[in-house]
């Protein structure tokens, strides 16, 4: 399917969810044959002949010009980031022959700042939502991705695939839809890379929720907001996460998860480090988790990180 066509699919599914008495338009006893807004509604609303819109829709090799696309961004009614994900569908259009996507590398300056900040969970994700590094704490809280196969460290498939993420995720629905928004996000950005692609055929394979949420060309790019887990060490956590984008690479962002002063949150992440601390020394505290008796004052960094800057 050419980026073309991906964009006619997606005026579809985006007109489709539409309901004409949101637009003002009459409501009739007559059932609609069609989900949503009629073809030459969407058109009348965007100022264009109903053929013109039409073509749209089927993908034809057409190029809209600025002021068309806005009214028909206005007539669908799209947020910022539905509008700038229908922008990359039409300009990124795939080349005639693909080269692999470049390897994906943090500078060092990330690494020495994942160490420092080691008792609060912080991750690199880059493109496709790979997992380029994590901290110690991250580690513990989720899971250790530099210890799983490298095309398995990705943040979308570890939502969606591991059994873990689903215990872990209270709202695990909610946090693995909108981790395939995000996700389609990038792939409208880079539609030539192989590797979205092999991974999108994956989890379309082997996930229904999966086909699902991507039938539905949500997309999303929520810098911030609160993530509920259920740990199986230290039980339930509220975690605030901060999402910001690398200004060197466009690709790859820094996400830091942190807990409300004084918060029982606070304190379970501290009994995490405490036991990670007493693993790694031999001194199993288990009865104590049981009790609740572990002193969760001390937060220990740990051993140095396993991850390789030059993998």
């Amino acid at each position: 399917m050419g980026q073309s066509a991906e964009f006619g699919q997606f005026l579809r599914v985006m007109r489709a969810r539409m309901q004409p008495e949101a637009i003002g338009l009459p409501t009739t006893s007559t059932a609609r044959r069609v989900a949503g807004l009629r073809r030459e509604e969407v058109a009348q609303l965007a100022g264009v002949s109903t053929d013109y819109y039409t073509r749209l829709e089927q993908g034809r090799q057409i190029r809209p010009s600025q002021a068309v696309v806005d009214a028909v961004a206005r007539a669908l009614q799209l947020d910022a980031t539905e509008r700038a994900h229908m922008l990359d569908l039409l300009h990124n259009c795939p080349p005639r022959s693909q080269s692999p996507a470049p390897v994906q590398r943090v500078r060092a300056g990330l690494w020495q700042l994942l160490d420092a900040i080691g008792d609060t969970p912080a991750l690199v994700l880059g493109r496709r939502t790979d997992v380029l590094s994590s901290n110690r704490m991250a580690n513990l809280l989720f899971t250790d991705f530099s210890e799983l196969p490298v095309r398995e460290r990705n943040l979308s498939r570890w939502i969606i695939l591991e059994p873990g993420a689903r215990e872990l995720f209270r709202d695990w629905k909610a946090v693995a839809a909108e981790t395939v928004a995000a996700l389609r996000v990038d792939v409208g950005r880079h539609p030539n890379d192989p590797q979205a692609n092999q991974l999108v055929g994956e989890l379309a394979v082997t996930s229904e929720h999966f086909r699902q949420w991507w039938a539905g060309h949500h997309v999303t790019t929520r810098p911030s907001g609160t993530v509920r887990l259920h740990h199986p060490i230290v039980g339930d956590l509220e975690l605030d996460f901060e999402t910001m984008a690398l200004p060197d690479d466009g690709d790859q962002s820094l996400r830091i998860y942190s807990t409300k002063p004084e918060s029982p949150s606070l304190d379970a992440l501290r009994l995490l480090s405490s036991w990670a601390h007493s693993e790694s020394t031999g001194d199993h505290p288990s009865e104590h988790l049981r009790s609740g008796d572990v002193d969760v004052e001390a937060s220990p960094t740990g051993g140095e990180s396993k991850h390789n800057p030059q993998r």
